[in-house]
């Protein structure tokens, strides 16, 4: 195994090389801004000249020519990212629309609740899909999932309109759960959501050919 100190003496004209280009891609994300949603930056090599980008488990990938600067790149993110966003945010229920939701999936899955919802809205939230205050019997859905497939917005939904009557997650409350038809393919989506999300921030992947 050739140390650090070695390779400088065998590679000599490399090494500098090497330096100089990790210094440059520090100082080139050092432009991004600093509170961007989590995305990775993919290259094809079949891609010549279009960029796209979608959200996909909860990331936000963007799609880029192989061909393409590392300088160019950066330049594109904040934009691709701000376009993703500007769809979703056409893509985004009302409150009055999740609350009618509600009152389908408890008409459909739970006719002999006699408890309803105050209120059904979205709310900044990174470690919960959702949560519930018996209280006052107020609901509120990650905003994660805004522009996520309807079956697991639903699913999302249901899973909060149950704490109205069972608090804990006891057999009773899987027994409700169960009706809901997507169930499975609902938390497997919501699965891969999670493990689309690790990892945090910035994710760059310098080459994935496909």
């Amino acid at each position: 195994m050739v140390d650090n100190f070695e390779q400088e003496i065998l590679f000599p004209d490399i090494s500098p090389q090497v330096a100089q280009i990790a210094k440059r891609r520090k100082s080139d994300e050092a432009r991004l801004p600093k509170d961007l949603p989590t995305y990775r930056v993919i290259r094809k090599e079949r891609r010549r000249r279009s960029i796209s980008a979608y959200r996909q488990g909860g990331v936000i990938e963007i799609h880029i020519p192989a061909r393409m600067s590392r300088r160019q790149e950066i330049e594109i993110i904040p934009e691709m990212i701000a376009m993703v966003l500007r769809r979703e945010a056409r893509e985004r229920k009302t409150d009055l629309q999740l609350m009618q939701i509600g009152m389908e999936q408890l008409a459909t899955y739970l006719p002999e609740f006699d408890t309803y919802p105050a209120s059904i809205n979205w709310r900044n939230m990174n470690e919960r899909w959702g949560s519930c205050t018996t209280v006052d019997r107020t609901i509120r859905i990650s905003d994660r999932l805004i522009g996520a497939p309807n079956y697991v917005l639903n699913y999302i939904i249901f899973h909060e309109l149950i704490h109205l009557k069972v608090i804990s997650h006891d057999q009773e409350f899987k027994n409700y759960l169960s009706r809901f038809t997507d169930k499975d393919k609902a938390e497997a989506f919501l699965e891969g959501f999670e493990l689309g999300c690790q990892g945090g921030g910035l994710t760059l992947s310098p080459a994935i050919n496909n």
